[in-house]
């Protein structure tokens, strides 16, 4: 096959001979004129990302595709983890429009907490008050996850918190599967750099997610999980609690909470925050 840049420089090296003639073109044969057709072509360029999606669809699940590899970076420092934390939000997270979700913010809302945390809880999706604040869990059900951490015995400093998306779905709706998607690298990146000893998911659908699984949250809690080599404890969202605050959901959110203190090796206080 013709090469087609040397079958161009041949032929502009030939037009220029002929143009000291007065002649404004040149003869070709059909093998001259396939290498330079060849030559006019662009060369390849590398797929565009696909735009932002921005469907006003809604879907009632979450996607199950959560990746299963384990971490095997090492971990970072806690100044480091500082620094690239805060790197995210600010480069990454509070201008990010992947999603429909962009446009009906008021915040973005990262997450905060302790960096060396070794307990991640991961809720839903920023309610109102979250979405004026930029903070997680600051409305009611933030008022019971507070009292919820106490009755462990901690702080919410102590810990980290988290939503499955950073923006709030209008009318406080289940994300959509493709803001989901959007979102959950962001996620995933704050448990690389954070990597806790175990991941509190908070109601059904982080749960989801996180597991790939169908399953309703009365079978999904109570047990150990797995997640990238990371022990997953799924519970209650306090929001469901508010709604249904029984002794028996609270006794089972109770009994969640006791495993995950086991689990990390902090001892079980006398009694659960009511």
């Amino acid at each position: 096959m013709a090469d087609p840049d040397l079958a161009k420089r041949r032929l502009s090296l030939r037009l220029r001979g002929e143009s000291a003639f007065g002649l404004k073109s040149v003869a070709m044969d059909s093998k001259g004129l396939h290498a330079l057709q060849a030559a006019k072509q662009p060369a390849a360029r590398p797929k565009a990302s696909p735009p932002p999606l921005l469907a006003s669809t809604e879907a009632e699940s979450l996607p199950v595709e959560p990746n299963s590899t384990e971490f095997t970076d090492p971990v970072a420092s806690r100044p480091e983890k500082v620094s690239l934390l805060a790197n995210m939000d600010i480069s990454q997270v509070k201008p990010c429009v992947r999603c429909r979700l962009c446009k009906t913010r008021k915040n973005t809302v990262f997450g905060e907490g302790d960096p060396d945390a070794a307990i991640f809880f991961i809720g839903e999706g920023p309610g109102e008050n979250e979405d004026l604040q930029g903070r997680p869990f600051v409305g009611r059900a933030g008022e019971l996850l507070n009292k919820m951490i106490a009755g462990m015995g901690l702080r919410r400093e102590q810990v980290f918190i988290v939503n499955i998306v950073k923006c709030r779905p209008p009318d406080n709706r289940v994300p959509a599967p493709d803001e989901v998607e959007a979102c959950t690298p962001y996620l995933v990146k704050q448990l690389e750099i954070i990597r806790p000893k175990v991941i509190v998911t908070l109601g059904l659908p982080s749960a989801k997610y996180m597991l790939a699984s169908k399953l309703s949250m009365g079978k999904l809690r109570g047990q150990w999980h797995n997640w990238r080599g990371i022990k997953l404890m799924p519970t209650y969202h306090p929001a469901f609690l508010l709604r249904a605050y029984t002794e028996e959901n609270r006794a089972a959110v109770w009994s969640d909470l006791k495993k995950v203190l086991t689990e990390v090796g902090l001892p079980i206080p006398g009694k659960s925050a009511k």
